[in-house]
């Protein structure tokens, strides 16, 4: 008996001391895990990934919810989209309207992800000064990055949150951001006059969407557009009648269609003015990886070079 209970004793102590190394193996693991150093940051599109890459480059891990050349304005999450933000440290989103609008995609992926605005949430457009569309004086227009002058406010939001939550890093991430401002500054510098060359009945910017009212009031241009925003009905035959009426009452040369909308209806009125169509041009996402615009900074510049180019009809 007493043979069979000594036995039973040391059974009992063998499962508990598995059990005893498993556990702290998992602990040593998370441990490992949350002592990297990096700071998990997740952003909702393309254009605010780039910016946050900037400011952190090899000391953060980055994800962006929206791929490139997709629509951020309606979008459906993917399960994996979901596991990053829950894991996130930071999730940076546009604001103004853009990803909670519509269906409301980026509010429930925050409540599914159990995050909190302003704790774990933030728009990287807060301290912006919002433009309203036309056709709902109450909602604003998410377009802000357009302006550079507000696409370096996105920069200083970021790195401001990057840096609370992220102290023994500050000085890193803020020596980057400098850098990376610097940069945008002077591009936005150049820009303010690089229109002022081109007659004021030829600065007309017509594309399919309504995006370019930031870019077009920084740089000295007229917005000329089908619909307002990606999330109306498109090309409808009031929205043609508009702008064509808007095209017959100037001296544009060219017309403009953005790289994450079909160029139906930019076709449609290319036919019924006898202009080209003389570039796509990027509004809500950068360029793949590897090809021009594929940057914030870069898409900016094409986006100033190609309009200034078509609204003077020079060729490439």
């Amino acid at each position: 008996m007493k043979r069979i209970i000594a036995t039973f004793i040391a059974v009992v102590m063998m499962i508990g001391g598995v059990f005893l190394f498993l556990n702290n193996r998992g602990a040593s693991q998370a441990d490992a895990q949350s002592s990297s150093g990096k700071l998990r940051i997740v952003t909702t599109n393309s254009i605010l990934e780039d910016m946050v890459h900037n400011i952190g480059q090899d000391h953060i891990e980055l994800y962006s919810i929206v791929q490139r050349g997709t629509d951020p304005h309606e979008y459906e999450p993917r399960p994996t989209d979901v596991s990053q933000a829950t894991e996130a440290d930071i999730i940076f989103h546009n604001g103004l309207n853009l990803e909670t609008g519509g269906s409301g995609w980026f509010s429930k992926l925050v409540s599914t992800a159990h995050k909190e605005f302003d704790q774990e949430v933030f728009a990287a457009s807060a301290g912006v000064t919002a433009q309203h569309l036309t056709t709902n004086v109450n909602e604003e227009d998410p377009h802000a990055w357009l302006d550079l002058a507000n696409g370096i406010k996105y920069v200083q939001t970021m790195t401001k949150v990057m840096k609370e939550k992220d102290p023994k890093n500050a000085t890193y991430y803020q020596l980057n951001a400098d850098k990376y401002i610097a940069q945008l500054q002077k591009l936005h510098n150049t820009a303010q006059s690089q229109f002022l060359d081109i007659p004021e009945k030829q600065r007309l910017l017509v594309t399919s969407e309504g995006a370019f009212k930031y870019f077009a009031k920084a740089y000295h241009v007229t917005p000329a557009y089908i619909w307002e925003i990606n999330t109306e009905a498109q090309g409808t035959p009031e929205q043609m009648k508009s702008v064509l009426a808007k095209i017959d009452n100037s001296d544009v040369q060219s017309l403009f269609v953005e790289t994450s909308v079909s160029p139906k209806s930019m076709n449609k009125v290319a036919k019924e003015t006898g202009l080209k169509i003389y570039s796509k041009i990027f509004t809500d996402s950068l360029a793949k990886e590897g090809t021009t615009g594929d940057t914030y900074y870069s898409m900016m510049k094409w986006n100033l070079d190609k309009i200034h180019a078509g609204l003077t009809s020079q060729t490439d």
